[in-house]
């Protein structure tokens, strides 16, 4: 036999999920925190990693790093649940709240992996457009909703790639408005320094979704959690991976969130830059930047995938959506070190004037 047979039907069409991550002076693409885990905090995480026993399986539940997480926000162990980055538990979501027979409600423009996972796990998915601005279409958001049939519903706050947050008074009438699950994704939160914690104990609907990717510098060691009602992650833990978390991550995440205060002065640091990094571009001829309470700015112009290359040519490396569904013309650019923005404005600005002169 020579043959094999197709694989599943979902996968027909489906294009793997490429952050098109190639090398570059500038790493400005992946909303990645600028700068590494500081010189005495890395020697700290070596030194918990050779308390580690290769070769035993790791806590299959992270309890360790559970009950810090559950402290911090005021919560029981049952109520918060570790995976290997985000991903794996928006996966997992898709898992759980979806599958033939369900619906997902999806908030284009966003995040381009819920829906992938939706049609992965023969989701139906049912979307509702954002505004031209990228604001929430509120009033259709909650009379689709209306109609009864979603099981669960993934708002992003900040907003990814766009970066506005959701507004909360919005969150609280859908949450209000339905029984589905309604899943928060707070991976930039602590950009925009507002969250929808305090709303855990009266909304059982509500899931919030987090990552150590971004603010705490851990993108290369992939830990994300999640924080709702114990029920809600008790069906998680049915459908997630055995031992998705290795040892080693849990080990450098637990001395991170034990010193998460020491990277409150980066993440000042990244809002001020964000700050001025949209000054920048405000002054650009053709660039219409749109806010943003993230780590990055979305922008649109006219020939974003020439200015895209031009940039690259130049060691930039920023995330090229200007094909993209509801995204045409625009370009993302993480907020970086003053340096790197600086040299990314600097080319964005010659790309410009280049332009100009040529015609």
């Amino acid at each position: 036999m020579r043959r094999v047979r197709p694989a599943a039907p979902q996968l027909a069409g489906l294009e793997p999920y490429d952050p098109k991550y190639l090398p570059a002076e500038a790493f400005l693409s992946a909303n990645e925190n600028p700068c590494d885990v500081e010189a005495a905090l890395r020697a700290e995480i070596v030194r918990e990693i050779r308390r580690t026993a290769l070769n035993r399986y790791p806590d299959p539940l992270a309890n360790d790093l559970r009950d810090l997480i559950a402290e911090a926000n005021g919560l029981d162990r049952d109520q918060v649940l570790v995976g290997n980055g985000g991903d794996e538990l928006l996966f997992d979501l898709a898992l759980a709240w979806g599958g033939p027979g369900r619906t997902f409600l999806n908030l284009p423009p966003t995040f381009s992996v819920y829906a992938t996972n939706a049609q992965l796990t023969n989701t139906r998915i049912v979307e509702v457009a954002r505004r031209a601005d990228f604001s929430l279409d509120e009033e259709a958001v909650l009379a689709r909703v209306a109609a009864g049939d979603i099981d669960y519903v993934i708002v992003t706050s900040p907003n990814n790639p766009t970066g506005e947050r959701a507004p909360e008074d919005f969150v609280l009438r859908l949450l209000d408005a339905t029984d589905a699950l309604v899943v928060v994704d707070e991976a930039y939160f602590e950009f925009s320094r507002r969250t929808l914690r305090p709303y855990l104990e009266s909304h059982e609907n509500l899931l919030i979704l987090r990552t150590f990717s971004k603010a705490f510098s851990l993108a290369g060691v992939r830990v994300g959690y999640v924080l709702g009602h114990a029920h809600v992650i008790r069906e998680l833990v049915k459908v997630r991976q055995p031992y998705s978390v290795d040892a080693l991550s849990q080990a450098a995440a637990r001395v991170v969130f034990a010193n998460r205060a020491t990277f409150e002065p980066g993440i000042a640091a990244i809002i001020e830059e964000r700050e001025r990094l949209m000054r920048g571009l405000l002054t650009l001829p053709g660039v219409t930047p749109f806010p943003s309470d993230a780590n990055y700015i979305l922008f649109r112009m006219e020939g974003a995938d020439a200015a895209w290359a031009f940039l690259y040519e130049r060691g930039v490396l920023v995330r090229d959506f200007s094909h993209a569904p509801l995204l045409e013309g625009c370009l993302r650019v993480t907020v970086g070190t003053p340096e790197q923005n600086d040299g990314f404005l600097a080319a964005l600005r010659d790309f410009i004037m280049g332009r100009c002169e040529a015609r």
